[in-house]
């Protein structure tokens, strides 16, 4: 038995509960006891969450090289109300192209039994059924490769694993002519482009917004320049019009900026290598060398392509004169906070709509609406944080969005917003302060143009355009306020042990060579209901001083941890010295509802990777 395998925790596996059934499998249910003999990942996610869509990329090549051995299971665990509905998981599962079983756990079930306090959170089950790892965030495809690999072995040596065809079973294919598209361009000529997202092409529609007038893109997932009909995307958002004439396109899965020659269908690659950015990669520098991460959105404004950067929660800015990208607004921590744009945070940035004077933004995780101005301070017309939303009209200061995902500059100065999990456009007047509903009944609305006297609506879950005319009044509706349905942790006032779990992977050891190889930030909301702990440090573990004067909010947790497979030793047994060792970065952002009380728990453990062992043997 090896060390890795002799030290490993086992914990028996809880039942997979979901009251929304399951979701590709052909209409058949399981139970872990199915699955024994099978290696059992389980990826706790819900589709709002761009970590989450990272995690379902990283994914792919696991799924693709252990599928006789490894069963991925997505545990549908909902954020927002929108998210508890059974079709919009549906929608969801086909738009993001997930090819494996899906558990809808619209009451959290699943999500409280394995104790989990973050999407995404992978969590690993041997062929016995027992737990053996958990990890919180992105980037541990890596460190589940290796552990599968030795699970493989030891479970094959045991005569416990089972090989064989997964549970997987596709769905049937929809013959529509668009499928969940994402953004649309009003083009000179008076034709509208779309993104076809989940079919990783561009459309261009006629006037009618129906008629296809061609398809840009081959029509399956990859990163390939060409001519139209050979040239590929990865699940394409974004579209605006460049000074020359040619559209740029954000190509958010492949993390880069296209860029579509109108005339002839040609399409080149402006900006990304086809790589994620990871904390510390370079912020700025020759645009197709320099690493993006899911531009969702783009929109000319003061001469730059300004990038809705939902991957890092920040506005990224191309120039095309110089050929060069930076980093414009946000730290890449996740929230709401105002000021000048390095001081600025965000969520999850995913539409854009410029004016001369303001870069307007759908930020839809804190479901706000919120503005650039020239000088590049951010400010927020509506919305107050990660956890507030719902449908509600009024002065800005308590009118409630939910998870919008496009802006559209109006003619008369208002703006239009695609307030997608409301199923609703809305309408924020500057001038006045105040957010009225212009239309209802549409189906995850994620964009908006508009063409003359009327605004063009992108309804993505029902794959298609619908013109409206722009309405002089407003539509009204009853007023709905939501908040997040996590249940708060109950914490004891006072001193709080908050612990980061990280345990490198097998082989590998915490990367010092340029100092640190961890990092810890936390904040609260209120910011009062810390007294001491708050900021930034090296160390994964701290003591918080909780205010017993204030009785509940919400603590921001940010780690990171830098791993590097270990060397070999130059003529060992392991083969030739490793000069140049893969390194990898663990990260997650955490927020955790608490709950002050007498009673509470003094320590707080959040997994980023491996298992929380206190109290164990």
């Amino acid at each position: 038995m090896s060390e890795s395998t002799s030290r490993r925790v086992r914990v028996r596996a809880p039942e997979l509960v979901g009251k929304g059934g399951w979701l590709n499998t052909g209409d058949t249910s399981y139970t872990l006891a199915d699955l024994r003999g099978r290696i059992v990942v389980l990826d706790f996610w819900t589709f709002c969450c761009i970590n989450c869509l990272h995690v379902l990329d990283e994914l792919r090549e696991l799924e693709e090289k252990h599928r006789d051995t490894v069963v991925i299971i997505g545990v549908h665990s909902p954020k927002f109300v929108h998210e508890a509905e059974h079709q919009a998981v549906v929608d969801a599962v086909e738009r993001y192209g997930v090819e494996h079983p899906v558990l809808d756990d619209p009451e959290l079930a699943t999500w409280k039994q394995y104790a989990v306090r973050a999407w995404p959170t992978l969590v690993v089950i041997d062929p016995e059924g027992y737990v053996v790892a958990q990890h919180a965030g992105e980037g541990h495809a890596h460190a589940i490769a290796k552990l599968v690999e030795e699970l493989e072995a030891e479970h094959a040596a045991k005569g416990t694993l089972r090989r064989g065809d997964g549970p997987y079973v596709a769905p049937e294919p929809q013959p529509t002519t668009l499928r969940f598209p994402g953004k649309a361009l009003l083009l000179p000529s008076g034709n509208l482009l779309v993104s076809d997202t989940t079919r990783h092409q561009l459309v261009e529609l006629a006037a009618d917004g129906e008629s296809v007038v061609r398809r840009i893109g081959a029509g399956v997932r990859g990163f390939a320049d060409g001519p139209a009909d050979a040239a590929t995307f990865s699940e394409p958002q974004g579209l605006a019009l460049l000074a020359d004439g040619a559209v740029v396109v954000a190509d958010t899965v492949n993390h880069a900026l296209r860029r579509l020659d109108v005339a002839t269908g040609e399409v080149t690659t402006l900006a990304g290598t086809g790589r994620q950015w990871w904390q510390g990669s370079p912020t700025s520098g020759p645009a197709r060398e320099v690493d993006l991460s899911s531009p969702w959105d783009v929109a000319v404004f003061g001469g730059r392509v300004w990038i809705a950067m939902a991957g890092v929660h920040q506005l990224w800015t191309y120039d095309p004169e110089a050929g060069t990208v930076q980093a414009a607004a946000g730290t890449t921590n996740e929230g709401l906070v105002d000021g000048p744009g390095a001081e600025a945070w965000f969520a999850q940035p995913s539409g854009l709509a410029a004016t001369k004077e303001r870069l307007w933004l759908a930020d839809s995780e804190t479901s706000a609406l919120r503005w650039v101005d020239p000088e590049g301070a951010v400010h927020t017309a509506v919305g107050t944080g990660l956890f507030d939303f719902g449908h509600r009209d009024g002065a800005a200061d308590q009118a409630l969005l939910q998870h919008p995902l496009g802006v559209t500059a109006l003619p008369d100065g208002s703006v239009a917003v695609s307030d997608t999990y409301n199923h609703a456009l809305r309408r924020y007047d500057p001038a006045t302060g105040e957010v009225t509903t212009l239309a209802t009944d549409l189906r995850e609305p994620s964009d908006a143009v508009v063409v003359g006297e009327d605004i063009v609506v992108v309804e993505s879950a029902r794959h298609r355009l619908t013109r409206l005319r722009l309405p002089e009044e407003a539509v009204r509706v009853d007023a709905v306020a939501h908040r997040t349905q996590r249940a708060a942790t109950e914490v004891a006032p006072g001193a709080l042990r908050l612990d980061v779990i990280f345990q490198a992977p097998a082989g590998q050891k915490l990367d010092t060579r340029y100092g640190p190889s961890t990092r810890l930030l936390v904040s609260s909301t209120p910011p009062e209901l810390l007294r001491a702990g708050e900021g930034a440090g090296t160390d994964l573990a701290r003591t918080l001083e909780l205010d017993s004067s204030i009785s509940e909010g919400v603590l921001h947790v940010s780690a990171m941890a830098a791993s590097c497979d270990t060397p070999s030793d130059s003529g060992s047994a392991a083969g030739p010295a490793n000069e140049y060792p893969a390194c990898h970065v663990h990260q997650q952002d955490w927020g955790v509802p608490v709950r002050v009380t007498e009673g509470g728990a003094d320590r707080l453990p959040l997994v980023l990777a491996g298992m929380d062992t206190a109290g164990t043997d």
